[in-house]
């Protein structure tokens, strides 16, 4: 099981290299089809999606389809726009083949367009930012660098518990642990890019304590609908949805912190 999870492991950090580093189309065409995928993959574990694909599923794909083809032009005069354009088709479909889905299905079919498609979007809003080239690799510093972190630390001193219910191995040191390892490694990326180390740091530190929310946020999700795991896509490791699901909670984050604490 651990090979298993190191090589999958393994592939997934070179895709997110040879993605990442080669921005434009490459990225965006891998966001969408990494959007769609978990969409998928949340659709089936709240139950919009049953045995076989429906209208409703399809509509919230086109939702994302859309949202994602503002990006090319206006993020910031069409992002929103297509956002509501997707819960108004959705809403359409309601309404006009009621009562064959009910309130809750409709409810997270708008929720899995915002929840996936437009958090993970933030991944290639952050490359596009002026030295976004750099920037980006903070999202997986914050998220993946913190659960490592997390990890490790609360292996070796953790005793309170944080969420007990909800995910009781993770510890209130382990947390701390995770936040000022994220940190550390924020200046020593900084360092290593030339970058602003206590900027970097700053925005590694905020960024890995949402990460943390992400992570449990999927946690309840998952036993909410009584289930291990999203899916089975990547070995050892779950679906789309258990790989990235703090990445989705900090890509937003880095995006937005960026713009506020180094004045983009």
């Amino acid at each position: 099981m651990f090979k298993t999870r190191l090589l999958s492991g393994i592939m997934l950090v070179a895709i997110a290299l040879l993605t990442i580093i080669s921005g434009g189309y490459v990225l965006f065409f891998t966001l969408l089809l990494v959007s769609l995928i978990g969409m998928r993959e949340l659709f089936r574990a709240m139950k919009v999606r049953e045995e076989k694909w429906n209208l409703l599923e399809a509509t919230g794909y086109l939702g994302a389809v859309f949202y994602y083809i503002s990006l090319l032009s206006d993020f910031e005069k069409y992002g929103m726009m297509t956002v509501i354009l997707s819960l108004v088709l959705i809403m359409f479909v309601y309404v006009f083949t009621y009562p064959k889905y009910n309130a809750q299905q409709i409810m997270a079919t708008f929720f899995g367009v915002i929840y996936v498609a437009v958090m993970l979007s933030f991944v290639y809003l952050t490359r596009n930012l002026p030295e976004g080239k750099f920037l980006v690799w903070l999202i997986f510093l914050c998220s993946w660098g913190c659960d490592t972190c997390a990890y490790c630390v609360g292996m070796l001193i953790g005793k309170h518990k944080m969420a007990p219910v909800l995910s009781p191995k993770k510890s209130v040191e382990g947390a701390v642990g995770g936040v000022a390892g994220a940190a550390l490694l924020g200046v020593a990326y900084a360092a290593a890019t030339s970058g602003p180390m206590a900027e970097y740091a700053v925005i590694c530190a905020v960024g890995s304590l949402i990460s943390m929310v992400g992570d449990l946020a999927a946690s309840a999700i998952k036993r909410n609908q009584d289930i291990k795991d999203y899916g089975t896509l990547i070995p050892g490791h779950g679906g789309i949805l258990d790989r990235f699901d703090s990445v989705i909670f900090t890509a937003p984050v880095i995006y937005f912190m960026a713009k506020l604490v180094l004045s983009i």
